[in-house]
Parts: structure tokens; C-alpha cells; sequence
């Protein structure tokens, strides 16, 4: 096969199709979502018998971790919240085309900025193939046309995800190159990909850490990415303990799997002896491996040394590390550190504290009394998430409908001239 022609027509389409859905009215892609979930309905059972062979394939291999066929899974249950999601895209109000802020200038001419489609995205992604679906109905809601790169230990369920669209897609009569799904699992393809700046305006890649470099280095395309989930939650002296308790224990133990799952707690030393005993009890029912510094260690002897390379460490796994500090300053200063801009925790009743937390913490998501694992889009009202971006430019953050748009600055006149 030849990977440069066979990526390059996608992108042709991509480009084209591009011009075709970013002017499509609220109601025909609507429309297309509602048939979507009909199609994704229909289709209940070979989605699950397609996603159990992906999985099947995938135990055969003996370095697999339980945590990615936990990404992998398709059950009723998933496909449910696929749908939902799906629906709330749909209830939220199309912002393509909305002329905003439309003021008179004292020239006489109204200035305002309109929301437009970013054209057209490449994602690029791993395990989970309900992004396949999430990515496809923001695009459509968004009016850009995407081009889907999963990971091959996904592709049945993703080609069988993608066909649910296509037949959306076709019965409201919109180009069904809008989405694809490059079901080709030759590596080169993702590096011939990356560099197809005149028809791909970004790359969204959605996986681990050596995926989001291998994007970073080679693209000649924009690139909106987080490149880790190191997310902190730190219990401040004057936490009640119980939601310590219960937010550390959702925080980590929810889904161990995922990039809004806590990595790192952060103790502060006044109230380590009172709440770590409880915690490590909690934590040890649920299988948590707990490692932790030195001073941790005086509270729960029983448990790992942490290293220096736990506290830069995404395990995505059932592995808690904890250090214990001695004020709200170190606390601070561990995050700036280690965190990697992701989600991090504060658990206090002080306002002023947590107000102080809310304003400094540099990340995309910073949270008062509340489980990191909140950090999506689904919870944040946004319908779903393409990714969730630590760039400071452009989206931060869970990206929804919203950042997958740009803006334009619109001026009316009546024959103004300067």
C-alpha cells in the first residue's frame, strides 16, 4: 500500500467534506445525532461482540495491565453513557454562526466576533473507543470534519463505531467523509498524518504519555494536548475528614484507569495521624498500593518507600503515593513541581485557603471539596470531550463544542469609510 497516497486522499475528503458540514444548520446536525443513537442502538449487540474480540486479542498478549482492558470495555453499561452523551451535544445550543458581542463603534460601523468550525481535526487516540463516538458527535455539532486514528487494539470496535456514523450521516444526505476513521493499524500512517498541514488545521491526540510526545515532535500542525494526568489531592488541616476521606477514596479508586484519577495525596502533618490510618484501611479493601515519603511513613509503616520518581509518575493504576507536609506553602510548592497541569484537589472548610488554592494552582481544572474525577466533560455540561487540553492557548481544559470552534471579528457597516 502506498501510505502517503492512501493518507492523502482521507485528507482531500477531510478538507472537502470540511466546507459541506461547517454550514449545516443546528437542525440537520441534530438530526444526525438523533439517527446516530438510533444506529448505535441497532447495533447494541455487534458493538459488544466486536469490542469482546478486541479484548479477547488483547489478553493474548502477556504484558497487558488490567487497567487498559478496563479502557477498552464496551459493556451495556458504557454504551449507555455513550448515548447520553450523545444527547446532551444535542440539547446544547449551536454557537457556529453567532454574531456576539455586536457593539457601535463611535466610527459608526458595529464590530462583533463570530464563532467558526476549526476546519478540520485530526484525532488521535488509544484504547478507549468510545472516543470514536464522543469525537464524531462533537465534530458534527461543531461543524468540522474529523479524521479518527484509534489505537489497534481497539479497531474492530472502532470500525464498527464508525460505520453507526456514516449510515447517520447518509440519511441526512451530508457527506460522509465528515468523519473517518483510518482503519489501516500500520504505524506510519500517524506519522504521514502529521505532517498533512494543507488539509488538517489540528492534531488532538488522546492517550499516554509516548504517544503525546511522538505527536509533539513530529507535527507540523498545531496541537492541542495534556501530556499527563498527575493529579493531586491535597487534604489541608482544616478539611473535614470525612469528605477527605470520601474524596480521596472516589478520587483514586472510581476508575484507576483514567487521566482524572488521583496519582499523588498531599497530607498536611497536623491531621496525618488522625486521617492516614483511616485512609489506609479504606484503600487497602480496594487494593491500593500505597507508597509513601518518610514522613508518611512514621503514620503507616507498612507501606512502600516513595521515590523521587513516584511523585512524576501517572500510574493509571491502583498505586497511591502520599507525602505528608508541613504546611499549605509546601503544598503549593509540590504541586508547581510535580503536577502536571491537569486536576488538582484542595479538601479544607478555610475559604481564604481554598480561595488562595483556586487562584495559584496553574492547572486546567483546580476543585474545592470535590473528587477529581469530576474533571470531564460530561460533568462539566459540555456534553463530552474530545480531550482535555493543558495548552494555554486556544481550549483548556475539558474541550467540548466551544473549543473546538474559532472566532472571527465581524464588522457592519453602512457605507463607513475611514
Amino acid at each position: 500500500m502506498n501510505i502517503n497516497k492512501y493518507v492523502e486522499t482521507i485528507c482531500a475528503n477531510a478538507r472537502e467534506s470540511s466546507t459541506e458540514i461547517s454550514c449545516i444548520n443546528q437542525d440537520v446536525k441534530n438530526s444526525i445525532l438523533n439517527n446516530l443513537i438510533i444506529e448505535i442502538e441497532k447495533s447494541r449487540i455487534s458493538i459488544k461482540e466486536e469490542n469482546s474480540k478486541d479484548i479477547d486479542i488483547l489478553k493474548k498478549d502477556k504484558n497487558f495491565a488490567k487497567s487498559f482492558i478496563d479502557r477498552l470495555l464496551l459493556d451495556d453499561t458504557r454504551i449507555d453513557a455513550m448515548i447520553e452523551s450523545i444527547k446532551e451535544i444535542i440539547a446544547i445550543e449551536d454557537p457556529v454562526g453567532e454574531i456576539k458581542e455586536l457593539k457601535t463603534m463611535s466610527s459608526g460601523i458595529k464590530v462583533g466576533k463570530m464563532s467558526m468550525p476549526l476546519g478540520v481535526i485530526a484525532m488521535i487516540y488509544e484504547s478507549r473507543p468510545n472516543v470514536t463516538i464522543d469525537a464524531s458527535a462533537l465534530s458534527i455539532k461543531s461543524g468540522n470534519s474529523i479524521i479518527l486514528r484509534g489505537g489497534s487494539e481497539s479497531i474492530k470496535t472502532n470500525i464498527i463505531l464508525e460505520a453507526c456514523v456514516k449510515r447517520a450521516l447518509e440519511k441526512n444526505k451530508v457527506n460522509k467523509y465528515c468523519v473517518q476513521l483510518i482503519d489501516n493499524t500500520d504505524r506510519k500512517i500517524v506519522n504521514e498524518l502529521l505532517i498533512k498541514n494543507d488539509f488538517i488545521d489540528i492534531v488532538i491526540p488522546r492517550g499516554g504519555k509516548n504517544l503525546i510526545k511522538l505527536v509533539d515532535e513530529i507535527s507540523s500542525i498545531p496541537v492541542l494536548k495534556h501530556l499527563d494526568g498527575i493529579c493531586h489531592v491535597y487534604i489541608h488541616e482544616d478539611a473535614d475528614l470525612k469528605k477527605a476521606l470520601d474524596i480521596s477514596i472516589n478520587s483514586k479508586t472510581q476508575r484507576t484507569g483514567v487521566c482524572n484519577a488521583m496519582e499523588t495525596l498531599i497530607v498536611d502533618k497536623t491531621i496525618s495521624s488522625t486521617f492516614l490510618p483511616t485512609l489506609e484501611k479504606e484503600l487497602i479493601k480496594k487494593n491500593v498500593e500505597i507508597r509513601g515519603c518518610s514522613e508518611t511513613k512514621k503514620v503507616l509503616p507498612n507501606i512502600k518507600d516513595a521515590t523521587l520518581e513516584d511523585w512524576s509518575t501517572e500510574y493509571l493504576d491502583s498505586i497511591l503515593s502520599i507525602i505528608t507536609v508541613d504546611n499549605f506553602h509546601e503544598a503549593m510548592s509540590h504541586i508547581l513541581k510535580y503536577g502536571s497541569g491537569h486536576t488538582d484537589v484542595i479538601v479544607t472548610e478555610n475559604s481564604d485557603v481554598a480561595n488562595t488554592f483556586l487562584r495559584n494552582v496553574d492547572s486546567s481544572s483546580v476543585m474545592h471539596n470535590a473528587s477529581s474525577r469530576f474533571a470531564d466533560g460530561y460533568e462539566y455540561g459540555l456534553g463530552a470531550e474530545i480531550g482535555i487540553s493543558t495548552n494555554k492557548l486556544h481550549a483548556r481544559g475539558p474541550v467540548g463544542i466551544e473549543g473546538l470552534t474559532n472566532q472571527k471579528f465581524v464588522v457592519i457597516g453602512d457605507g463607513n469609510i475611514r
